[in-house]
């Protein structure tokens, strides 16, 4: 399992009966979780201290219970490979990203902690890559980009990144983190787009990217009412995309939170798509979150990774 082990703003302090206690920054929140099936004692104090609990609806979705938390706040990942030179505003802290966080529909935040074991894989890879040929311009495609950390990460390791999503109001929330980051000037191309139409016309202009990252939702639609289901779409897409990386490239890698991908689902897509044609090697595996109370570590969804 690849885990997200070096957060030090965000933390799993606990979890039980369907829900994880987190903390995030200074704040305390609850919220549910459906790997969560065992009910062990709630012993950790934050229970009872709580400031967002979203409450499950039996009838679908939920809602938040709020206890002195504000509408917004933000927090911060340190990076290693965190290198871009425009990180570095007198009020942002050298290798250090910055998410604004709020609390929103179904039970989100607007960032997903355990992608942090990714960012800090391809990260390496950029920065790497950089190093061996600083006036190589990498170019990496983010799709179904969300709130920016993956397009934040690939930014700050010196890639130049476009950065592609359906909803306008995710692409404006990433711009912001992005300027809170100190990458308000880096070279980013945000896009509100359908991804697979997206792509289709980026094969068409001869267009190719060192990088590809998706971290596509189970269900979604795009902007002009496109329909996407993750078991039916995911392996032509994954096909398509391929089509975009170039003779050099560095990384390919998929993440999922549906059930029924699992790592070696993902694996065998990947070698299917991307290894006949460019060799090179692939993993899969669960990624997973620390536990403070228990030690033991929380599952969140797998991840396939491709590299040269």
């Amino acid at each position: 399992m690849w885990i997200a082990s070096n957060w030090k703003d965000y933390e799993v302090l606990d979890t039980s009966n369907g829900e994880k206690l987190e903390r995030w920054g200074d704040y305390i929140l609850v919220r549910p979780d459906p790997q969560v099936i065992w009910n062990t004692p709630h012993d950790h104090k934050g229970w009872k201290k709580k400031n967002g609990h979203y409450h499950r609806s039996a009838k679908g979705g939920g809602e938040w219970e709020f206890f002195n938390l504000p509408n917004e706040w933000s927090i911060h990942y340190e990076g290693e490979h965190f290198t871009h030179a425009n990180m570095r505003p007198d009020n942002v802290p050298g290798g250090q990203l910055t998410f604004h966080l709020k609390p929103f529909s179904f039970k989100h935040t607007g960032l997903f902690p355990e992608q942090a074991t990714n960012w800090d894989w391809f990260s390496k890879k950029i920065n790497e890559a950089k190093a061996q040929e600083p006036e190589r311009q990498i170019k990496v495609l983010n799709l179904f980009a969300y709130t920016g950390g993956a397009t934040l990460s690939a930014a700050a390791a010196g890639a130049a990144v476009t950065h592609v999503d359906a909803s306008k109001g995710m692409v404006g929330w990433a711009k912001e983190n992005a300027q809170a980051s100190g990458l308000g000037d880096a070279p980013i191309r945000w896009l509100v787009d359908d991804c697979v139409k997206f792509v289709e016309r980026e094969i068409r202009r001869g267009n190719k990217y060192d990088g590809i990252i998706m971290d596509p939702p189970s269900y979604g639609r795009g902007p002009k009412g496109e329909i996407w289901k993750i078991e039916e779409s995911i392996w032509p897409f994954i096909e398509l995309t391929s089509q975009l990386l170039s003779d050099n490239a560095l990384f390919f890698l998929i993440n999922s939170y549906t059930t029924g991908l699992q790592p070696a689902v993902l694996s065998y897509m990947i070698n299917t798509a991307i290894v006949k044609r460019f060799c090179g090697h692939v993993e899969a595996e669960e990624i997973g979150l620390p536990v403070t109370e228990s030690g033991l570590v929380l599952p969140c969804g797998a991840s396939g990774r491709w590299e040269k």
